[in-house]
């Protein structure tokens, strides 16, 4: 799923079922991953009637403190060296807050697990979910287990699908 070459319908649609979702969690803010999260984030954090939201980016500006950033691994940017970054301008917004986290995709569980440390070095002590547009197989579950075994509980997506592989045949099998 890639959610820029979705129909703003369909990206509604998502957006809508992960704000139900989100809304047992009471987040008090929504922070985006980039860059395909942004979107998500954004329209969910209207839905819950949030006056802005939180955009992380991997994109330096002069301003930001590297101390509050991390290497960002990722399945759809495999070899690239990016760090993901926090503006420090906005940990006002992030202390003693209970967060939201989303992305568009969450797969491996590596983009979350990056996502949490520049939260914890900012201050942030409450993860209320970390939610996606969509879950893809099971292979963030231990992934994120290693950081907070209970945040499983937490995690959200729109949709859910399995991880498949091609077969030579042409057919697909799912991996997880």
């Amino acid at each position: 799923m890639i959610v820029n070459q979705a129909s703003f319908a369909v990206e509604d649609a998502l957006a809508a079922a992960l704000t139900d979702q989100a809304r047992k969690f009471e987040p008090d803010v929504i922070v985006g991953l980039p860059t395909l999260g942004i979107p998500f984030a954004i329209n969910v954090a209207r839905r819950l009637g949030h006056a802005r939201m939180v955009p992380f980016g991997t994109s330096r500006k002069f301003w930001y403190d590297d101390a509050l950033s991390q290497p960002l691994n990722s399945i759809t940017s495999a070899g690239q060296v990016k760090r993901l970054y926090i503006d420090p301008r906005m940990i006002p917004l992030l202390t003693v807050r209970h967060v939201g986290v989303i992305d568009d995709v969450i797969s491996t569980g590596s983009s979350m697990t990056s996502a949490l440390r520049p939260l914890e070095l900012a201050g942030v002590r409450s993860i209320a979910m970390l939610s996606a547009g969509m879950l893809q197989g099971q292979r963030w579950r231990p992934t994120l287990a290693q950081l907070d075994p209970s945040i499983e509980s937490r995690v959200v997506g729109a949709i859910a699908t399995p991880l498949l592989r091609r077969r030579s045949d042409g057919r697909w099998d799912p991996i997880c």
